[in-house]
């Protein structure tokens, strides 16, 4: 019998991507989207749909015993700029939509979890430099709190309740896909966009932060693949460091400038730079690469032929 997955968040950046992928898997039947509306109508249109509250308790168990879901990927959280304008809403969204899937494993409705933790674990005072998997963790956002406790309770969780729950610590990801969602690392994909609409971005961030960065097709692989991965092979309960390449607004724009020779940049940091700031350069990812054999594929010039392949077939036909 074919495992019934339910994506939470489906209508979002990484969760609409993901529901593709998965469908494409497993099969429309087996995979049942849900968000809190109607807001992205190629998923809505492209399978099984419902509407859940990710806040919502019943909202979410209902769902899992209409479909016999075995297996949630928790993708609604609100991201590190937007929490910090509403830093209740974001406790709120973050830490009880996590509670909800949690228990919900552990009264045995649902066999095994996905859910996403963050580079925002990290802070001011953990290592910036290859930041290895185990290190100091001050997280500064209420983004990087709520996944910095998301994480202690997802391995509390599993050693209590033998909730089967994995996770990866995303880096910022790239995607020509979907528009930003109101992350610090935004400025990577709006990049691309305003090159070819433009060939001019004003950058909220100074030209040489560096920040850990994937493209989202490695976002999506990675996912998977931990999923895919036997129990025995997932030796981190808490979240895994993921990495694929660490690059400067400066030095994206030289990338883009290979394709767009006269494409500009300016830099006027915002309170975004301060976010940015407290955040690792690269990381160490070598337990995710050796437990359940990670690699990335999309390197700097690759994510840029894509994003601006794609974006320009994109923009012709708006």
């Amino acid at each position: 019998m074919s495992s019934k997955i339910l994506i939470i968040g489906a209508c979002g950046q990484i969760g609409s991507e993901l529901t593709t992928k998965l469908r494409s898997l497993h099969g429309d039947e087996n995979v049942i989207a849900s968000d809190i509306s109607y807001n992205n109508l190629d998923i809505v249109n492209g399978g099984i749909f419902e509407i859940v509250d990710a806040q919502d308790y019943a909202s979410i168990k209902v769902c899992v015993e209409k479909y016999n879901i075995d297996t949630v990927y928790l993708m609604a959280a609100m991201l590190s700029a937007t929490g910090e304008k509403y830093p209740m809403k974001a406790w709120d969204l973050n830490m009880s939509s996590l509670f909800h899937v949690l228990n919900l494993a552990r009264a045995k409705f649902i066999k095994k979890i996905f859910w996403p933790s963050s580079i925002a674990v990290f802070g001011p005072t953990t290592p910036t430099e290859f930041t290895p998997q185990y290190t100091v963790m001050e997280p500064t956002t209420v983004y990087g709190i709520t996944k910095q406790v998301g994480e202690r309770w997802c391995e509390y969780y599993h050693n209590k309740y033998e909730v089967d729950v994995r996770s990866l610590r995303y880096p910022g990801i790239i995607s020509w896909k979907t528009l930003p969602g109101g992350g610090t690392t935004d400025y990577a994909v709006e990049i691309y966009h305003e090159a070819i609409k433009n060939k001019f971005y004003n950058c909220f961030l100074k030209e040489d932060t560096e920040l850990p960065m994937m493209y989202m097709d490695d976002a999506i692989k990675a996912t998977i693949d931990i999923m895919k991965a036997k129990s025995s092979d997932v030796k981190i309960r808490s979240s895994y460091n993921l990495s694929a390449i660490s690059f400067t607004p400066k030095e994206i724009a030289e990338s883009i400038k290979a394709h767009i020779p006269d494409f500009k940049i300016q830099y006027e940091p915002d309170y975004r730079q301060d976010i940015a700031n407290s955040w690792p350069k690269n990381i160490n990812d070598s337990f995710a690469r050796e437990h359940w054999k990670w690699k990335h594929k999309f390197t700097l010039d690759a994510i840029t032929k894509e994003m601006l392949m794609q974006l320009g077939k994109k923009y012709v036909n708006v």
